[in-house]
């Protein structure tokens, strides 16, 4: 018996777009369905830019879904591209009939929680902890886009294992994914290894442009990471994200912690609130026994939070201490974040006990989310 066009959308409707992340059907990207007498089924569809990046993921997608339909004999499938009117009308509808350059997480009733990962230093591994953060929450479900908001020193499409290009489809970006989390950065426009030298408006404008013309769709999570100390970019995130939380990480030792607490510090002149502080390099377990080396010294962490509950009168918590682990630096470099890779190892296992305090879970207990809850769910 020959499959039926309705049974053949149904599946297709099943089928989401690998950069926007939903229906092939709500994204008029269906271009025809022709059925032959033998069950033979052709499918027509619409890319947005002749270069589509993922097509033959797609084409993938499209092929097992419909294969799946009863009395279907054979697929194939069809590629075309979108008119400019056709790019210009799924623009529209993916804004949701919103202005272009509006930044969507800085308006009233938005849900994304989102945390600027702050540092007084560089080096203290801001970006490392700001990866497997988002890793972690990913995998717990949740759904998470990162900013690489550090301009100058980008690293994080390496350490995240990004190695897609954006779309563009008419104003509007469609960001990579990666560990399934939605990832933006400088480095990605860039040839090669090339650096980048602007001065603050441009910066401004560069970051203003991650938020508002990159298509996010609805974020659990989104997180920051940026530069190291109080600079341009800092300043831009409190005018373009408002209600944005600070994450401050340091290391343990005095210089580094006292850096910190000058960069955290801001959100008084910017009234944002601190998250907490994040301690990494807290130690090195000695490969010999079970003791802890303080490479470079201890108590940081703690002294940061302390310094900033005094300076801001709030309480601000020590979200966790991550220890020196070679498998974090090896994570890094290979584009796989240890939460991953390895998550019950000292360090993996420490950055997931962070993750699960700011999406509010706790592991062991009921499974359920305190706080955050994906979306996806619902």
């Amino acid at each position: 018996m020959a499959p039926t066009e309705e049974a053949v959308r149904a599946a297709l409707a099943t089928v989401n777009d690998p950069e926007i992340n939903r229906p092939l059907t709500d994204l008029g990207m269906v271009k025809s369905v022709e059925i032959g007498t033998d069950g033979s089924v052709a499918v027509g569809i619409y890319l947005t830019i002749a270069g589509c990046p993922m097509r033959e993921t797609l084409t993938s997608r499209v092929t097992e879904a419909v294969q799946g339909v009863e009395g279907v004999t054979g697929v194939t499938v069809e590629l075309d591209v979108m008119s400019d009117e056709q790019r210009k009308e799924l623009a529209a509808g993916l804004r949701g009939g919103k202005a272009e350059r509006e930044v969507p997480f800085a308006q009233p009733g938005n849900l994304t929680r989102v945390y600027a990962v702050a540092s007084g230093k560089g080096g203290v591994g801001k970006s490392s902890v700001t990866v497997n953060l988002a890793a972690a929450l990913a995998a717990d479900g949740l759904k998470v886009g990162v900013v690489d908001a550090d301009i100058y020193g980008h690293s994080v499409p390496r350490m995240l294992g990004a190695d897609g290009r954006p779309t563009q489809v008419e104003n509007m970006i469609m960001p990579p994914s990666a560990n399934g989390v939605k990832v933006i950065s400088i480095g990605m426009f860039t040839p090669g290894n090339a650096p980048v030298v602007w001065r603050g408006p441009m910066l401004h404008r560069a970051l203003q442009q991650f938020l508002a013309d990159v298509y996010w769709g609805d974020l659990d999570v989104l997180l920051l990471d940026l530069p190291p100390g109080t600079g341009d970019i800092a300043i831009s995130v409190a005018q373009l994200i408002p209600g944005a939380e600070i994450l401050v990480v340091t290391t343990p030792q005095q210089a580094a912690a006292e850096v910190a607490e000058r960069a955290g510090s801001i959100a008084v002149q910017t009234h944002q609130k601190i998250a907490g502080v994040i301690e990494n390099m807290a130690g090195l377990p000695c490969p010999h026994c079970d003791e802890m080396v303080d490479v470079f010294g201890s108590g940081g962490g703690q002294r940061v939070a302390e310094g900033l509950s005094k300076t801001t009168g709030t309480t601000v918590p020590v979200l966790g201490s991550i220890p020196i682990d070679v498998r974090l630096r090896e994570g890094g470099d290979e584009g796989k974040p240890v939460v991953l890779s390895d998550p019950d190892s000292p360090a993996g296992a420490a950055l997931r006990g962070i993750a699960d305090k700011l999406s509010g879970r706790q592991r062991g207990l009921s499974g359920m989310s305190l706080g955050l809850t994906p979306r996806n769910k619902f």
